[in-house]
């Protein structure tokens, strides 16, 4: 005969069983969820520093971007000499230095070497200050002349000329207000203030420095 339900004569009772879809709660829920909300509070931070990092980077670069365009606008750059319009003083196809700075604070002198924008072709050109505001120039079989002085010039090569225009045998100019008289140290062999007059002011761009 089968004996249903326990053989030992005990009433039978229900083990409940667990539903594996059923949603955790209680204390292991609130667990998991701290758990969860810590992961992502470390994820957010790790992110935070990374976008706080790129950013201080960006700067940096911005800033150094910045400083440089400044240098070169405004203090020092270099200057790459094309041509042969001032030897022996300085080489073709050699670099210098231009330094801007200088003329923010006072004006060109006699004598310096100026980088220059080219009142004709609107290109760079690199010569030499002889005469100033104000100044007379007079050229007049090979010799140069400022204010009815003979203008000494040691830093050309010995027996150099300084002849007038080719239809002239001599010429003068005058330098007006805010104009200066620029020769290359070629005198043979340069387009300058006798081709193009008494250079403005604002043309000027800075000292070169052989």
């Amino acid at each position: 005969m089968a004996i249903e339900g326990n053989p030992f004569g005990e009433p039978t009772a229900r083990v409940p069983m667990l539903n594996i879809h059923e949603e955790i709660s209680g204390p292991a829920k609130i667990l998991v969820l701290r758990t969860s909300l810590g992961l992502r509070g470390d994820t957010l931070s790790t992110l935070r520093r990374i976008l706080k990092s790129g950013f201080g980077y960006l700067l940096v670069l911005m800033a150094t971007y910045g400083v440089f365009r400044l240098c070169r606008q405004f203090i020092v750059q270099s200057v790459q000499v094309d041509g042969r319009s001032m030897l022996p003083t300085l080489l073709d196809s050699q670099r210098y230095l231009l330094n801007r700075f200088v003329y923010l604070v006072r004006a060109p002198k006699l004598k310096e070497i100026v980088g220059l924008r080219d009142p004709e072709t609107g290109g760079y050109a690199v010569k030499r200050i002889v005469a100033q505001p104000g100044d007379r120039v007079y050229v007049n079989d090979g010799q140069l002349f400022v204010n009815g002085k003979l203008l000494p010039e040691p830093y050309l090569e010995r027996g150099t000329k300084t002849y007038a225009g080719p239809h002239y045998r001599a010429q003068m100019w005058v330098c007006g207000l805010n104009q200066y008289f620029v020769l290359g140290d070629n005198r043979n062999n340069s387009a300058d203030s006798r081709v193009y007059g008494a250079v403005p002011r604002q043309n000027i761009l800075g000292l070169v420095t052989p």
